[in-house]
């Protein structure tokens, strides 16, 4: 039995945790803390720590994971660069499924898009459209990122030179190596995204949506289970799902 704490129970993501984890045999609910709580005075009563609390918290939740030999879920985004640097020098130590999204359909669309961007070729036009709710602090999400990294690995171009983010007032004619990336908020949506491939005379979209955040919870899970049997190491869903 893989005991698991989660860490920010009482956000949105973290109710769903906390809802789906009964259904998933193998996977006992050690812990759950929040705001407040030290994650110090439970680390020992779990093999896996499944982190959506706050990126201003992921290094030190994985620097005390890495304390104890603990297995790590991440599903904060929004890290500084400098968080990146010091959480991929801590998966050395101990396992880590780090995903911009846990769930299955998303990660078939990371798929897809790597294949659609391989087939089409360089005549299309590449731009990313997400939405999410009104609460959402971070832009774009992170699941937009990730899918603007694979156009931008598949063109062979830098993210941070090609990405335009929203576009205003007299920006000229597009370029070919623009990726565009833009984000909507508003109401209660739980997670758009849309990749748009457009050339003269057509236009392929792939699009997720998400409809309940038991679809990112039950992924996340899953990757708990998961991860307490591999090596030390920076996994993703792909890993995961064995898409790679």
């Amino acid at each position: 039995m893989t005991k698991i704490i989660i860490n920010g129970y009482k956000g949105r993501m973290g109710q769903a945790l906390v809802a789906c984890a009964p259904q998933h045999r193998g996977l006992e609910l050690a812990a759950k803390i929040d705001v407040g709580d030290d994650l110090a005075t439970v680390i020992g009563q779990g093999d896996v720590v499944i982190d959506f609390s706050s990126h201003t918290t992921t290094v030190a939740v994985a620097t005390l994971c890495a304390q104890h030999g603990k297995a790590l879920i991440i599903g904060t985004t929004g890290h500084t660069d400098t968080d990146v640097f010091e959480i991929r020098a801590l998966g050395k130590k101990i396992p880590m499924v780090w995903a911009s999204n846990f769930s299955t359909g998303v990660n078939t669309l990371f798929w897809l898009t790597r294949k659609a961007a391989e087939i089409l070729g360089p005549d299309f036009d590449l731009e990313v459209v997400e939405m999410h709710h009104r609460l959402k602090k971070d832009a774009p999400s992170g699941t937009a990122k990730s899918l603007a990294e694979i156009l931008a690995q598949v063109r062979k171009l830098h993210l941070n030179q090609a990405a335009r983010h929203g576009r205003h007032g007299i920006v000229g004619e597009r370029t070919p190596s623009e990726i565009g990336v833009h984000s909507i908020r508003g109401g209660d949506v739980v997670g758009d995204h849309t990749v748009i491939f457009a050339n003269t005379g057509e236009r392929v979209e792939l699009t997720h949506k998400a409809s309940s955040r038991d679809t990112f919870a039950n992924g996340a899970l899953r990757a708990a289970g998961w991860v307490v049997k591999q090596a030390p190491g920076i996994y993703d869903m792909q890993d995961v799902l064995g898409l790679k």
